[in-house]
Parts: C-alpha cells; structure tokens; sequence
C-alpha cells in the first residue's frame, strides 16, 4: 500500500514537472519568436539601431490580424473541397503546412510532424516529402521533443515566418489599412 501511494506522489510530482517544463518551452519559444522577429527587421533593414527597426515598415508587417486570415485562408481550402466533393481537385500540400505553421506560430503552439501532416490533407509519405522539401528550403525546421523521443516538432524558420510576414504584409494591405484607420482619433473642430 505504502508502495503504490509513493508511486502516485512521484507520478503527481513528474505531472506537475512535465508541466512546469512545458511552461518553459513556451516562454523560450516567444523568447525566439521575438528574436527571429528582431533578426529578419535587422536583416531586411540592414541596421542594428533599435529606434529604427521600431519605426520600419518591417515592424509594420506583423499584424496581429494576420494569424486570423492565415486561419481563414487554410478553413477556406478545405471548405472548397468539401463542397466539391474532391481532396484531389486542390492539392497544394506546401502551402497548406505553412499556413497551419504560421497560425501556430501566432498562436504560439507547438505543432508536431504528425499534425502538421494531418493538416496538409494528404496522404503522410506525401505531407513529409512536402516537409523535407520546405525544411531543405529554409522555411521550417524540425525539433526533437526533449520530453518524448517518439514525437518531433516543426515550426517555421526565421526565414520562413519572415516570408509569411511578406505575403501577409502584401496580400493584406487594404485589410491593415482600414484597421489602422479604424484607430486613428478624430479630431473634432
């Protein structure tokens, strides 16, 4: 009895560890989020100083509106196959795995090979060559999960975010326009 009560404490204990590291990979991964963000404005912009990055139109990119069109962009791909009745008619296989990465990048979840897989709706040995051909192009990269050997991770690269950024920053103008204009006080005479 005192055997089995032990091993629950230590299964409670190892629980609340798991946890308290899951915490952790989260904070790092807004900590690199943030750093990749600051490396692809300095690399884009070509300067080091702080107060122009933060007034460059680079920083301007990142809309917090663009995770939710990424979003509605992948519902609406799989919306157009359920109403014709045919995965086969609108494969795009690359672009569906970085539209899933880019929504988990800007909901900052963590998102494995598996799911990324499941995501591009396609048979795996398809979403998996789809995957070795975006991480051999620098747009994502893989990570071990330290927690569990079986299951690897996939994320956007620094690369790969900042190309989403572009297409969102230019796909998106009028959108981020009329929000920003949305904001603007009036001014009353």
């Amino acid at each position: 009895m005192a055997n089995t009560d032990q091993l629950m404490r230590n299964r409670t204990k190892a629980i609340r560890l798991i946890g308290v590291a899951n915490e952790l990979l989260a904070m790092a991964r807004e900590l690199e989020i943030g750093e990749s963000i600051s490396q692809i404005q300095q690399a884009l912009i070509g300067n080091s100083n702080d107060q122009d990055v933060q007034n460059s139109p680079v920083t301007a990119r990142d809309h917090p509106v663009w995770g939710e069109l990424a979003r509605q962009t992948y519902d609406d791909r799989r919306r157009r196959a359920k109403i014709f009745r045919s995965e086969d008619l609108f494969g795009e296989p690359a672009w569906d795995i970085l539209l899933d990465l880019f929504v988990a990048a800007k909901e900052r979840r963590r998102l494995s090979v598996t799911s990324a897989c499941i995501g591009a709706a396609v048979p795996s040995t398809t979403a998996l060559r789809w995957i070795a051909i975006l991480e051999k192009k620098g747009l994502l990269v893989r990570e071990a999960d330290p927690g569990d050997a079986r299951r690897v991770y996939v994320k956007l690269s620094a690369h790969g975010y900042g190309a989403m950024l572009e297409y969102f920053s230019s796909a998106s103008r009028s959108v981020v326009l009329l929000d920003e204009q949305s904001v603007q006080p009036m001014v009353v005479r």
